[in-house]
Formats: structure tokens, sequence, C-alpha cells
């Protein structure tokens, strides 16, 4: 859970205990939380749960009325009132960069078109002033009865916000009319400096290798100039041969075993005479 949720969810706990689940979602929805705050209709019953597990919260009653569903009612305990009361200081203090995902596609704003981005931040300024001329009928129409009037200070504070885009983008759009930053059909611009071009001259995109060997990036640059001014180390001595071991003395051939004598042919070997045949 946020610190964003949990702070919703204790404060409207807090003005409205005991009060409940449903009631808490209803207060919230009516605010836009789920705009500003990514606070989704689901998530609300969930952080309740959450919070009466962790002592901040205390269930006062669960029932039915009139044969609705079963509901169940919360108020803050002593530890809860603690926890909104430093969860509101801390908001209320610190400052906080908002999540714009328009950062991350200006990071990569070199892979399109240079028209196509003049184009879309034209686009995205006729989306603001559209959504400033209609957030300003919706401040005049709180009258603090289906919404209370503080929502009135949250509309504006997102509406400077927003609408400060509007200047930083005709100054954008100003500055990449004039030729600044690389896009895709021109790899060379202005302010590359040393930093390896994005694509070829046809306008294909080079393979990382082929990149970097054209054209180093600064980093490596200062790399490399560091290295050349610090003194080389010290090579090691190289460690000194150990000198052969004397080849062990052969042993002398012993005396060749007298051949044995050839077995003289026993009698039984000798070939007997060939007996003469018999005479009748």
């Amino acid at each position: 859970m946020s610190s964003t949720t949990r702070l919703l969810v204790l404060g409207v706990v807090r003005i409205f205990q005991p009060v409940h689940g449903y009631d808490v979602r209803r207060e919230l929805m009516s605010w836009n939380a789920a705009e500003w705050a990514n606070v989704a209709a689901g998530s609300i019953y969930s952080a309740l749960k959450t919070l009466a597990k962790d002592g901040c919260l205390e269930v006062v009653d669960t029932g039915r009325v009139d044969g609705k569903p079963e509901r169940t009612s919360y108020r803050l305990t002593a530890r809860g009132e603690q926890e909104l009361a430093e969860v509101l200081h801390d908001t209320l203090w610190t400052v906080r960069m908002p999540v714009d995902p328009l950062l991350a596609a200006i990071s990569f704003m070199g892979y399109l078109d240079r028209r196509e981005l003049i184009s879309a931040l034209e686009a995205r300024a006729a989306q603001i002033e559209g959504q400033l001329k209609h957030t300003a009928f919706v401040i005049d129409a709180i009258d603090g009865r289906d919404k209370p009037l503080h929502v009135r200070e949250m509309m504006r504070l997102i509406a400077a916000r927003v609408g400060a885009e509007l200047a930083w983008s005709r100054e954008f759009r100003a500055r990449l009319e004039a030729g600044e930053y690389r896009t895709r059909e021109q790899p060379t611009a202005l302010d590359d400096g040393d930093r390896r071009p994005m694509s070829d001259a046809t306008g294909g995109a080079r393979s990382d290798q082929a990149a970097l060997a054209a054209a180093p990036t600064r980093r490596r640059a200062r790399r490399a100039a560091t290295k050349a001014a610090s003194p080389a180390k010290a090579t090691r001595p190289a460690k000194a041969t150990r000198p052969a071991k004397a080849a062990r003395p052969a042993k002398a051939a012993s005396p060749a075993k007298a051949a044995s004598p050839a077995n003289a042919a026993s009698p039984a070997n000798a070939a007997s005479p060939t007996r003469a045949p018999s005479r009748r």
C-alpha cells in the first residue's frame, strides 16, 4: 500500500467515523482520487483490512441493514491517529517529483522523425488547453454538496502542473524547428558533440560495435586520458628459472639371459621307425 492510499483511507475514516468501507470508497471516488492518486476502488477495501490488521483501525460493527450485504464499520485507534498525523506531516513537508511518462518518451525522441515530434507536441498542447477549460467549469460547479470544497484546490493544483507544460512545449518546439537535437532522419545535430551517431549516413541503424568503433563516448575518452596520465605500474621481476635436474644415469643393461638350449628331442618325440608291412 502506498503512503498516499494510507493517508487517504485513514483521513476519510477520521472524517466520517464510524464509517463503512462502501462510504469510504464513494467519498474517495467523488474526489477523483482514481485519477490523481491512482487509488482503484477495489484497493480501498484491501487497505481497510490491512490498516485494521496493523492496529490503525478497529472494527466497530459488522451487520446487515435492510437486507443489504454485510458491511463492516471502522474507526481509528490511538495508533491510527498517530499514523495519520505522521503521514500527513511527511506528505505536506516533503517535495516529491510526480511520475510523468513523458520524461521517458523524451529520452528516446531521437528514434522519431522531427516532424512527428513537433506534431505530437502541438497535439498535446491542444489537449491540455481543452482540459484546462473543462477544469475551470468543474471548479466553478463545486458547491460543497456533492464534492467537498477542498476539491477545488486539488483541481487547481493539478491544472497548474498540467498547464506548466504549455510554456515548455512552445519553447521545445522552437528548439526542434531550429534544428537542435538529433532525430531519426538527421543523425548529426547542433549538440551532438563527440557522441556516437544514432544512425549512419543512409539513415539505417548501425550496429553497436560499428558505432562504438567510429566514435567513442566521452566516458571512454576520459578513462583513456586518466589511464595515460597515471604512472605506469612497475613490472614485477620475472622469477628466476629453476635449474634443470641432472639427468639420472641410465641403468646398466642387465646381461641377457643365456638362451636355454633347445630342448633335446625326447625319445617320445623321436619319430618311430616305419613298420614294415606284414607278409602274409
